[in-house]
């Protein structure tokens, strides 16, 4: 009988969790995923998360109707799938805001049907 030796990827990354910024060595094994360097079990969650199913936060601009300010800042209200950030950006390309608004309006709802509405970060289009 002979033993094949399985080789495994080893991935390291950088955990974002707090401000340890702790990096981690993560492997895939026959027992699951082996982790090594987290300082807590925040990290090895983070790396799990990160390795299967990154997610992301979106900040950004989008244009606007007024001359005064010809964009305003946003950002998501949650984070969306790491793949979908290009339809996402794409998506808010095409966005106008023709309305005054302030922090916290919503500019898009569910933008690219992620669930996760694009809010206005700033309140520079309040009132002239």
């Amino acid at each position: 009988m002979h033993d094949t030796v399985k080789s495994f990827q080893i991935r390291e990354i950088v955990c974002i969790v707090c401000p340890n910024g702790c990096r981690i060595r993560c492997a895939q094994t026959p027992d699951g995923l082996q982790c090594s360097g987290q300082k807590c079990k925040r990290g090895v969650d983070y790396a799990a998360a990160e390795l299967t199913h990154p997610m992301r936060s979106l900040t950004t601009s989008v244009k606007t109707a007024f001359p005064d300010s010809p964009v305003v800042s946003v950002r998501t209200d949650g984070e969306i799938e790491k793949a979908k950030l290009i339809d996402v950006a794409k998506a808010l390309g095409q966005v106008i805001v023709e309305h005054r608004v302030k922090i916290g309006d919503i500019i898009a709802k569910d933008i690219c049907g992620t669930g996760v509405n694009i809010i206005c970060t700033s309140d520079r289009l309040m009132h002239p």
